[in-house]
């Protein structure tokens, strides 16, 4: 398992106006999709390509092409979909999946309560969208769902992420696992309700208010 966490100006600053308690849920939702977009370029550094020959207005030349079978991006709901956006620009021909997870908050368990993934995604790059990785147990449930269905290679991207949810993933799959995990922000702990801290609060909630 491989953690990357992104030290660059720009993600400092977005990061601290997600942060901030007055920032309403408008300018939360464009800053989440910027940022996404600044994980995003890490986070696709390793994607797939094969060769490809065009026709430029003045010679022929080879590039490059998004390999098949394509990537498939999975924000798991319901807060992952403020940060789709952002990644699909990035790379808008990769496939969209999405997997609703929910997480009890006395055993702070996530359990799926819906999918929407190929039954076979064997050979796929996966990239997992969750803005906040906590406990771990919702990531680590939904990196199992997609190991078992196949994937070799799964890439999350939170904006945020606490030691004890690390700690909790790679424990889960080992540290040689094809799992890597891309972060604007490591913080400092969780609280005794399963919430990091500093943090932003509910990352749902700050993107689409409470219901």
């Amino acid at each position: 398992m491989q953690l990357h966490v992104i030290d660059h100006p720009l993600v400092a600053h977005k990061l601290t106006v997600l942060r901030n308690v007055n920032t309403d849920s408008p300018t939360f939702r464009r800053l989440a999709d910027e940022l996404v977009t600044l994980l995003a370029y890490e986070a696709t550094r390793g994607v797939r390509v094969e060769s490809h020959e065009i026709m430029t207005p003045v010679s022929r030349t080879t590039g490059v092409r998004l390999s098949s079978p394509k990537p498939l991006v999975v924000p798991i709901l319901r807060a992952g979909l403020g940060m789709l956006d952002g990644m699909t620009r990035l790379i808008p021909t990769a496939e969209v999946g999405f997997l609703g997870m929910i997480r009890d908050e006395e055993t702070l368990q996530a359990s799926t309560y819906a999918n929407r993934l190929p039954e076979d995604l064997s050979g796929r790059q996966v990239f997992l969208l969750d803005p906040m990785l906590a406990t771990g147990g919702t990531l680590a449930a939904a990196i199992t769902f997609a190991f078992d269905r196949g994937a070799t290679d799964v890439i999350a991207i939170c904006l945020l992420a606490a030691p004890e949810g690390v700690a909790a993933v790679e424990r889960r799959f080992g540290p040689e696992a094809p799992v890597t995990i891309v972060v604007a922000g490591m913080d400092e702990r969780l609280n005794d309700h399963g919430y990091i801290v500093p943090g932003l609060g509910d990352a749902g909630d700050r993107l689409y208010g409470v219901v």
